[in-house]
């Protein structure tokens, strides 16, 4: 039933029509620090903080350059370990070239944007550089969350 009412829903949100640029743009803000906080949580190791960035539930997905493909929250939980362990350390992120686009009910946005990833583990690099990284976001409960995400590299570089 959920999934049918959540169809739905994306159904009406692109039939509605859209909004003035203007209403968006506090949406726009959120939506970044949120995007951002995906990455940025590891500065702190914030789990607080990357746990309400993401869906909380089987919708989420997030497709890396790597074999794996998480599929769900309870499969991001799984990484915590090495994340959290003191051989990982973030060094800095940075997103370039963020672009935002709202599906036209507001409740729904699609995000790109250039990402700059520098990490060490184990005093090594564990980095990206220049990933394109694409992904939806949805306002759920009055607050964003990134439900899908993807990560890749230009074969050209």
């Amino acid at each position: 039933m959920a999934k049918f009412i959540r169809v739905a829903l994306l159904a009406l949100c692109v039939t509605l029509p859209a909004a003035a640029a203007d209403t968006h743009e506090a949406d726009r803000v959120e939506i970044a620090r949120v995007v951002s906080s995906v990455i940025g949580w590891a500065k702190d190791k914030n789990l607080e903080l990357f746990y309400g960035s993401i869906a909380n539930d089987e919708d989420y997905i997030s497709v890396t350059p790597g074999k794996r493909v998480v599929k769900r929250f309870e499969d991001v939980k799984a990484n915590v370990p090495l994340w959290m362990s003191p051989d990982f350390r973030y060094v800095r992120h940075e997103l370039k070239e963020l672009e935002i686009t709202f599906a036209r009910c507001g409740e729904v946005a699609w995000f790109y944007c250039v990402l700059d990833d520098i990490n060490t583990y184990k005093g090594e690099p564990a980095s990206w550089e220049n990933a394109r990284w694409t992904g939806v976001v949805e306002k759920r409960d009055g607050r964003w969350v990134v439900v899908s995400q993807h990560f890749s590299f230009a074969s050209d570089r």
